[in-house]
């Protein structure tokens, strides 16, 4: 059984929650008032907006290592929401990694909406996960979560696909807010 420890209190963590815990995995909360409460997981969701990922990262020094990391963040500029707030050519992804060089890190649910994990369908189709990251086996990991909630999962490839699920789940952010799709909608893959 896989032990999920999900890092964050809004919308994304819960739905991830409820997704691991109805494939039959225990999932755990950290809200920011368990800063001093270990990572039981083997596996640890980043569920909390890009500029919170630093600090999270220094309060949990060393509790990532040997983990699956998974980041679900769109590192959107906030300021000006017209692009992204990392070099063209990383994403939040990688830079995670790079911090994190003794966790297996991937990145996933940043293409999808909470209300899509939740409802498991895109209009008329199941919802899709994508899934990049240069460790197959945490990859398999993250895959596994998924099918085991009832969606599907789709590899990209190695973390250096992050940019592209970054710039997509940017896209479909700004089209949600700017109200051209709803926040219940948004992109799905069809093989």
């Amino acid at each position: 059984m896989t032990h999920v420890s999900v890092i964050g209190a809004g919308n994304m963590a819960q739905a991830i929650s409820a997704l691991v815990r109805k494939g039959g995995g225990s999932a755990e909360l950290f809200t920011r008032d368990d800063a001093d409460k270990a990572l039981s997981g083997d596996v640890v969701v980043l569920a909390v907006p890009y500029p919170a990922v630093r600090q999270v990262l220094n309060e949990r020094a060393g509790q990532f290592d040997g983990k699956t990391v998974i980041d679900i963040t769109n590192p959107v500029d906030f300021e000006t929401f017209d692009g992204l707030d990392v070099p063209a050519d990383s994403s939040a992804t990688a830079q995670i990694a790079a911090a994190l060089p003794n966790a297996h890190v991937v990145k996933a649910f940043n293409t999808t909406f909470a209300s899509t994990l939740t409802s498991g369908s895109v209009g008329a189709d199941t919802t899709t996960v994508v899934i990049a990251g240069d460790n197959d086996d945490a990859k398999s990991v993250v895959a596994d979560i998924v099918t085991g909630g009832g969606l599907k999962a789709i590899d990209a490839g190695g973390v250096k696909r992050a940019r592209e699920l970054e710039a997509i789940g940017f896209l479909q952010i700004t089209l949600a807010a700017a109200e051209k799709i709803s926040w219940t909608g948004g992109f799905n893959l069809s093989r």
